[in-house]
């Protein structure tokens, strides 16, 4: 085998795995000496897809395959996951710090699509991120009365590894189309 620049062995700690859970649902991207851990102490292991990439990792005693997959080995690891409350800041994550109404970042609030004083409640399926001049043209009727049209419906954030997923193998069919 032909020995690699020194360079180009520093540069194989910089790369990332997926790691899975026992039940297969992509979790999170570590990096590659994470992974070397979960391997050697057992808990985790290897996971072949396709044309999955093999990264050589030497030690003076040991070599080692770091796939670009692997699989925990122990028990649960989906923990219990509430959704978050409705209060500013997440709803403003939610909608990505941008007025659900003309797409502005500038001076956002917080506004119920059906109004409080007409029975609408302050849940994640009524509150959206509105700049100050959309919430005030609003003001205390619904959106079609104001002549208004919301770019995304409300819902609850999804769990983190769902969301993690859903990236996941939509970037994988990207890369199986190309």
């Amino acid at each position: 085998m032909e020995a690699q620049p020194q360079t180009q062995k520093s540069h194989i700690l910089q790369n990332s795995v997926v790691v899975f859970s026992k039940n297969y649902l992509p979790l999170a991207r570590v990096n590659i000496k994470r992974a070397i851990v979960l391997l050697v102490t057992g808990q985790a292991e290897s996971l072949e897809f396709g044309s999955t990439k093999l990264w050589e990792v030497r030690s003076p005693s040991f070599v080692l395959q770091v796939p670009e997959h692997i699989r925990l080995t122990f028990g649960n690891p989906e923990r219990h996951w509430k959704v978050p409350p409705v209060n500013r800041r997440e709803v403003l994550k939610r909608d990505g710090h941008t007025c659900q109404y003309c797409g502005s970042t500038k001076r956002l609030t917080l506004d119920h699509v059906i109004p409080r004083s007409k029975g609408g409640q302050h849940t994640w399926n009524n509150v959206v991120t509105a700049c100050e001049r959309c919430n005030s043209t609003k003001s205390d009727r619904l959106p079609h009365e104001a002549g208004m049209v919301l770019k995304t419906k409300p819902k609850a954030p999804i769990h983190p590894a769902v969301a993690f997923a859903e990236q996941f193998w939509n970037a994988q069919r990207l890369t199986e189309n190309e």
